[in-house]
């Protein structure tokens, strides 16, 4: 399942550092994350929950950039 979430980031490389966080969390199979339009496209493994996996993606991010916010 793929899905798109809004975004606020203040700049192209802490959108970089979210997206390598959103990658190493689990369930995600494949993460992009667009400075330019504001927003992360999330694919989620087989049989995840993308509201449980989408928590632990937002943690994550917020370690490398602490202001980031993603909008679920």
């Amino acid at each position: 399942m793929k899905k798109t979430y809004k975004i606020e980031v203040d700049c192209a490389n802490c959108a970089n550092l979210m997206e390598d966080a959103a990658l190493k969390t689990a369930g995600v199979q494949s993460a992009t994350v667009n400075f330019m339009t504001q927003k992360m496209i999330v694919e989620f493994d087989e049989g995840q929950e993308p509201k449980d996996v989408m928590k632990n993606v937002l943690e994550a991010c917020r370690k490398v950039e602490p202001d980031c916010e993603i909008f679920l």
